[in-house]
């Protein structure tokens, strides 16, 4: 049931002052957390959401518990638990609702389970929780909580939600239709696009996009033998030599090509480091367009091996198509609660992979990163994606999508799609990288590589421009200057 997230600090405002690009930010945070902090004293802002580790809400919530609590804002971080599978079945099937796809029949059964799991996690929160406090509940699966915590006490309440679609259609209807009765007890709704805000809560709704932590595990400079040191521990990279630290006792598995897997350098190295390397890092979800992605990067190798491309290509780029590696990297999906449907996912890309060509096949990885460690995640998030010449985000749907945001902070091009709001908002299409049309147009999609891996000069250039556009917007100091003035204006 509701359990209570330990945050230990990581890095204090002084940390992030210390580095000469991040004083400015830093400094306005503190200006306005000055004005801010006193008048929310005597109250506990508590941030609740439905998992620990997996996904962007949790990976933000550490650095903004930390943060706001180094300006004198008491916080805490709860997330909800169940042992019924059937409530993340569900939970999932609103997320994917929300995004306009799957069956829109929600009824009274869902709605009794969903009402169930969280009253049982009300009770515990009211442990917890006092009057006066503030409630942030993230996302549809904990959405109750304020309609059952305001039946015995008074409180003060934020929803906010990550997720949405710029279009409705009968999905979106069915989900928004099944969330609306617990709007009520909202005083105010955060979305990351004013295209997400449902009709009723157009009068509470503010806008605050997410942002990254340039000092994570996932998002802070890697020296050379640091970067090394961590592909080669966690099984990314076959060790050219000794190194200073021991193996992660969780270990990166890679699919073999009977579909099984095994520790991700066993068969032979990836080539993380020598190779030209297309990525993709998201959870296994139909919705992030792992498998057109897959497809697509089978289609752009065909037309090198059966001659159509490679009679107009130079020696270089013919070179390097032929050694470009697509990885499909995502987290081990047993280990995310709250998503269910990675285990499908794995299922269908594994039938996909192992009808491959052989000599194609060769030249796909799909990894699955273990949770146990999540500090040790991260940073294999972090040294995969800075080993990577081109990050994809193919996602048919996409909230927000903080691994655009990574890659661009990294200065590594991203390929993204117009289609999904998050990342549009994001990648200025030439500047920051490239945006295709249609995440499911495999042809589209494999011309896109080709054109991208072929210049590497322009990669420089977008490589330089997003880190300059996410240092301006969509670091964590952006996000937090927005929550403190919600929060003033709640109180």
């Amino acid at each position: 049931m509701a359990r209570l997230i330990g945050v230990e600090p990581r890095n204090t405002l002084e940390d992030y002052a210390g580095i000469v690009h991040l004083i400015e930010a830093v400094n306005q945070y503190r200006q306005l957390a000055d004005r801010v902090a006193p008048r929310l004293a005597g109250r506990t802002l508590w941030m609740v959401n439905s998992t620990e580790k997996g996904g962007g809400v949790a990976e933000m919530l550490p650095a903004m518990v930390t943060l706001l609590r180094d300006v004198g804002i008491a916080t805490e971080w709860v997330v909800i638990e169940s042992d019924d599978p059937d409530f993340f079945a569900l939970t999932k099937r609103i997320h994917n609702l929300i995004h306009g796809a799957g069956d829109p029949q929600l009824g009274p059964a869902d709605r009794e389970l969903f009402e169930a799991v969280n009253r049982a996690n009300a009770e515990q929160l009211r442990a917890f929780v006092h009057p006066g406090d503030i409630v942030a509940v993230h996302d549809p699966q904990p959405m109750p909580l304020a309609v059952q915590l305001r039946e015995s006490m008074e409180l003060r309440t934020i929803w906010r939600c990550h997720i949405g679609l710029d279009e409705e259609n009968a999905a979106t209807r069915a989900a928004w239709s099944f969330l609306e009765p617990f709007a009520a007890a909202y005083d105010r709704a955060i979305f990351s696009a004013p295209e997400y805000v449902p009709e009723y809560l157009l009068d509470r709704a503010v806008i605050i996009h997410p942002a990254i932590d340039p000092l994570s595990e996932k998002n802070q400079d890697l020296a050379l033998h640091k970067l090394i040191g961590v592909l080669v521990n966690s099984a990314l990279l076959v060790s050219p030599g000794r190194v200073l630290t021991p193996p992660y006792r969780h270990l990166a598995q890679r699919m073999l090509p009977d579909g099984s897997f095994a520790p991700a350098s066993l068969q032979e190295d990836i080539g993380v480091l020598t190779r030209p390397i297309v990525t993709q890092v998201s959870r296994w979800d139909r919705l992030k367009g792992f498998m057109p992605l897959l497809e697509a990067f089978v289609e752009l190798k065909r037309r090198i091996h059966d001659g159509r491309d490679a009679a107009r290509l130079d020696p270089v780029n013919r070179r390097r198509l032929d050694l470009v590696r697509l990885l499909l990297v995502g987290p081990d999906p047993g280990s995310v609660a709250d998503d269910p449907e990675g285990r499908e996912v794995i299922a269908e890309l594994r039938d996909a992979f192992t009808s491959i060509d052989p000599a194609i096949q060769d030249d796909i990885a799909l990894i699955t990163l273990p949770m146990a460690v999540p500090c040790e995640n991260a940073l294999m998030v972090n040294a995969l994606q800075r080993a990577s010449t081109i990050l994809v985000q193919n996602s048919l749907r996409e909230g927000f999508g903080l691994t655009v945001t990574e890659a661009m902070w990294k200065r590594v091009p991203i390929l993204s799609n117009s289609q999904a709001v998050g990342p549009r908002y994001q990648v200025r299409d030439g500047l920051d990288g490239r945006l295709i049309h249609d995440p499911q147009d495999t042809g589209e999609l494999a011309t896109a590589l080709n054109v991208m891996l072929a210049d590497s000069r322009a990669r420089a250039v977008w490589g330089q421009m997003a880190q300059r556009r996410v240092h301006d917007r969509f670091l964590v100091f952006s996000q937090l200057q927005g929550w403190l003035q919600l929060l003033a204006d709640l109180v």
